[in-house]
């Protein structure tokens, strides 16, 4: 039987998007306590599905597609600029494609402007109303108010006219600084994006016998199964080894790992892998809050969406991207004796006006990774960084950084990182990786 923060979480994604929500309001229909309404919204909140907006309260949104994340919605924008919804209420939650800003006569603007788009613009009241009935969202800039009917016609059209006390340069920059945000988040892989869900995940439960596990390795061909409770609750996995030379007629509660590893479904690919590889685990169970079984993930699920992600064009670009691709090879004296420059540039350093420690750190590592892959093709995680010292290094100043592999294993690899200025050694560093094949 589903708990009670359960039962409001299904409650409220059966509720219309636009729906005002409130704490009182699910208390009351589902007979709980308002803390425990409290919680289960603000979880809801967590999964995506309601929004808290600042003067207009808590709505039920449309989740958003992983595919449309570099999307946001006209609610997002609300609290981006830190803006108050004159109009429109019941259409936060949907999708913006494009923002156009409004700074030349009203009929070439509207020829910028569509159904979906925000229109960025100031006191301009026809503007808002043609901007309105073209489909189109209104940001009002400078703290500005619009007239009532435009806000009338906002609410009959379902499109938000919003007002912000920031200029229009400002509000530009916040929303596209937003939207590339979410293109970087893009990129990152979470186990959500991978996993094989509950309904088509083989499991067992605690009242089954060792004979069952027998009967799903011959239909499946696998050897790994989670067990469940009867609330779906993981309590344990159970593997070969776990039934070697035991009953058929054993309970399998008797025979399982039990507390075992579990990863939550926002949970990135890369620190699943760290986890899979540290201790040596092959099949790991996806749970909710509640431990409740979600799904599961194979090692050779993890490291085949590492591999993929690798292949993928680059979208948006994150401080380490900006760093490493200034890293040059200059030289190359074989296996593990690579050498590479790099000049420090003004936001590369701190307040000094010398090379921070992490971009010496993120320097180090990315040598230290491009070294390993001449010996292995593959990824790796850094599971222990020591740096001897540091001596100040100024902008403009150019780099030799000359990484070398002391030892390397199947699973393993030791490097040992010099870093010269102008042949005076300024940074020494030895790095403990794991390697994560990709076969």
């Amino acid at each position: 039987m589903a708990t009670k923060h359960e039962q409001i979480l299904k409650h409220i994604d059966g509720l219309p998007v636009g729906e005002k929500i409130s704490v009182r309001q699910i208390a009351k229909a589902l007979n709980v306590s308002e803390g425990t309404a409290y919680r289960a919204i603000k979880e809801a909140e967590n999964q995506g599905y309601v929004s808290s907006i600042e003067r207009v309260g808590t709505i039920r949104i449309e989740k958003k597609k992983k595919e449309n994340i570099e999307k946001l919605t006209f609610a997002e924008v609300v609290n981006i600029v830190e803006g108050q919804v004159l109009g429109g209420k019941t259409g936060l939650h949907k999708t913006l494609n494009k923002f156009v800003i409004g700074a030349m006569k009203l009929d070439a603007m509207m020829r910028y402007t569509g159904a979906g788009n925000l229109l960025i613009v100031g006191n301009r009241t026809q503007a808002h109303e043609h901007a309105l009935k073209a489909g189109a969202a209104v940001l009002i800039t400078g703290g500005f108010d619009t007239e009532e009917p435009v806000k009338r016609l906002a609410d009959e059209l379902e499109m938000p006219v919003i007002s912000t006390s920031y200029d229009t340069f400002t509000v530009a920059t916040m929303i596209n600084r937003a939207i590339y945000d979410q293109l970087i988040k893009k990129e990152i892989l979470l186990v959500e994006d991978i996993l094989t869900p509950v309904q088509d995940t083989t499991f067992l439960t605690i009242g089954d016998k060792v004979q069952t596990w027998h009967e799903l390795n011959q239909e499946s061909g696998h050897s790994r199964f989670p067990v469940v409770d009867d609330n779906m609750k993981v309590q344990g996995m159970v593997t070969s080894k776990d039934i070697i030379g035991q009953d058929e007629w054993t309970l399998i509660e008797k025979v399982m790992t039990k507390n075992p590893m579990t990863v939550g479904d926002k949970t990135s690919v890369a620190s699943s892998a760290h986890m899979m590889v540290w201790e040596g685990i092959e099949l790991i169970p996806v749970v909710n809050d509640s431990h409740i079984l979600q799904g599961i993930v194979s090692r050779q699920d993890v490291l085949k969406a590492l591999q993929m992600s690798q292949r993928q064009p680059q979208v948006g670009e994150t401080i380490d991207d900006t760093i490493t691709s200034q890293l040059v090879m200059t030289s190359n004296r074989g296996k593990g004796e690579e050498v590479y420059k790099y000049g420090v540039t003004p936001q590369m350093t701190n307040y000094l006006g010398t090379i921070s420690s992490g971009v010496f750190t993120t320097l180090v590592t990315d040598s230290a990774n491009r070294a390993l892959r001449s010996y292995k093709r593959g990824d790796l995680v850094v599971e222990n960084m020591t740096i001897y010292f540091i001596k100040p290094v100024q902008i403009d100043s150019t780099l030799e950084i000359h990484p070398r592999v002391l030892d390397v294993g199947r699973k393993f690899g030791k490097v040992d990182v010099e870093v010269f200025n102008q042949g005076k050694l300024v940074g020494k560093a030895m790095l403990t990786c794991q390697l994560l094949d990709r076969s």
